[in-house]
């Protein structure tokens, strides 16, 4: 699909803008779903939130990419800020599939997340693994589920379950890096919950792996290959900045700051395996949590 028009939806974010950043480095064309008036062409106006789409205006498109969602740790989970972590990822999910198959688009590639599987302890993940339990995996089921009207009119559907994204530039690390530069790095409770992660290049190389193969449909583990647990992240990222990881935040903190949120996405975890990816014969730049945290955290280019 070296010619393929390709549409995202969710372009703004960490991922979408590295990928329109991939896809524009190398002369391909990209569509960007915006909520705000087009300032060009390549930019098509929608308001998921009353349903507001033209179908039409993807038509001649050859793939869909949905990053839509909010940050699940962008604050202490309230009811309210519960309700529209749903609402920014199905309602917005289910018209971007409508409209796939209402213009006959061949591929659509959603995003989902590993929290699908619940807390896994140290038991080996691969798509095979059934839902958990816990708010964060009945929201991806209903993420995914929302997919469904684009897989009935024709379309392949490829569900990205997405771990923690190792990146350069924002995201996690953005945040917390300071902290561990500052040699306040810590690992959180007893450190055994495992983080399965990837980097960022290698989450855009792996989205993009998606679009092109047509032989990849339905859950796709999009991890390193080899999760570590919050204990051994924390090791690694404190030698990765040169810096003592010697502390510890004890569970009950972080119950007591962050609520909900502590236990299902940080005390509780997934040792997800990319066993789909590896099989179609994706092959990862940054093979270790090492490798990837010195590609986020090492010097950039100027």
């Amino acid at each position: 699909m070296t010619d393929a028009v390709i549409a995202i939806a969710g372009s703004s974010g960490l991922i979408g803008s590295a990928l329109v950043s991939a896809l524009r480095s190398a002369d391909r064309r990209v569509v960007r779903i915006v909520r705000r008036a087009p300032s060009n062409a390549d930019e098509l106006y929608w308001n998921p939130d009353t349903g507001e789409f033209d179908a039409g205006a993807l038509r001649g498109v050859d793939a869909v990419i949905n990053l839509c969602g909010v940050n699940v740790g962008q604050r202490r989970w309230s009811g309210a800020f519960k309700q529209s972590l749903r609402d920014s990822r199905i309602t917005p999910t289910e018209v971007l599939a409508n409209a796939v198959a209402d213009a006959g688009v061949p591929v659509l590639v959603n995003a989902s997340a590993v929290g699908y599987y619940g807390d896994t302890r140290g038991r080996v993940t691969d798509e095979s693994a059934p839902a958990g339990d816990g708010f964060l995996a009945q929201l991806c089921v209903d993420w995914e589920d929302a997919t469904a009207p684009a897989a009935a009119g024709g379309a392949r559907v490829v569900l990205l379950r997405t771990g923690l994204v190792l990146s350069p530039s924002g995201g996690v690390l953005g945040r917390i890096k300071p902290l561990f530069s500052l040699g306040l790095g810590a690992r959180l409770g007893n450190g055994r919950q495992y983080m399965p992660w990837i980097s960022l290049e290698d989450q855009v190389r792996a989205t993009l792996f998606a679009v092109a193969h047509d032989d990849l449909s339905g859950p796709l583990n999009v991890t390193g290959p080899a999760p570590v647990t919050n204990a051994e992240f924390t090791t690694a990222l404190g030698r990765a900045v040169n810096r003592p990881t010697a502390l510890m935040v004890p569970g009950f903190a972080l119950r007591t700051l962050l609520g909900e949120f502590a236990d299902e996405g940080l005390l509780g975890g997934q040792r997800a395996i990319p066993a789909a990816l590896e099989r179609a014969g994706f092959v990862f730049h940054h093979n270790t949590v090492g490798e990837a945290l010195a590609y986020a955290t090492g010097p950039r280019d100027a």
